[in-house]
């Protein structure tokens, strides 16, 4: 895909990625590990949630 920039900008643009703040190392994405995270609030939100409505009723 060409670049819509012009050659002047896009140096610009690639000095400003390569600095150093912006080469930060992140650790793989864990689409499991999140998928985990999620069911068990919302397994922990329907508990709480039906706690609630016994204290309730």
């Amino acid at each position: 895909m060409p670049s819509r920039l012009t050659p002047e900008d896009q140096q610009k643009v690639d000095q400003y990625l390569n600095l150093p703040q912006h080469q930060v190392e992140r650790k793989p994405f864990r689409p499991w590990r999140l998928l985990a995270l999620v069911l068990v609030v919302v397994v922990a939100l329907g508990l709480l949630s039906r706690l609630l409505s016994r204290l309730v009723l």
